[in-house]
């Protein structure tokens, strides 16, 4: 199957005036209405291609989609040193180590989050 959006998320809706808005969710400035939903998909495939064209003539790198993206599965965050503190209790009477603490709780939060759009969308 065709990617037309390069892995891009499309967010597709009704405006106020009934026009048909279709973005990228990553850019929401890349965006195309039309009358009808496939219009506006269409309109927005047209636009992806220029913008993509724009880039290359510029001799500058066509955005990647997060979802396309190579991860290192690292990064660094700041926090407040009393909820250090806490996660590092936390962590030692679970038995397990910061990072896993994190990363479990980090799971935890993105599935709650992911349950609570499916819910939104029915």
């Amino acid at each position: 199957m065709e990617d037309k959006f390069d892995g891009f998320a499309v967010n597709l809706y009704r405006d106020e005036e009934g026009d048909w808005l279709a973005h990228f969710v990553e850019m929401p400035e890349v965006s195309a209405f039309a009358d009808t939903p496939e219009r506006a998909l269409n309109e927005l495939a047209i636009a992806w291609e220029g913008i993509k064209e724009s880039y290359r003539k510029h001799g500058e790198e066509v955005p990647v989609a997060p979802s396309r993206k190579e991860y290192s599965g690292q990064f660094n965050v700041r926090i407040d040193k009393r909820l250090h503190r806490k996660l590092a209790m936390e962590a030692a009477r679970a038995g397990i180590s910061l990072n896993a603490l994190v990363a479990q709780k980090l799971a935890e939060s993105v599935e709650h989050c992911k349950e609570s759009s499916n819910q939104k969308q029915r």
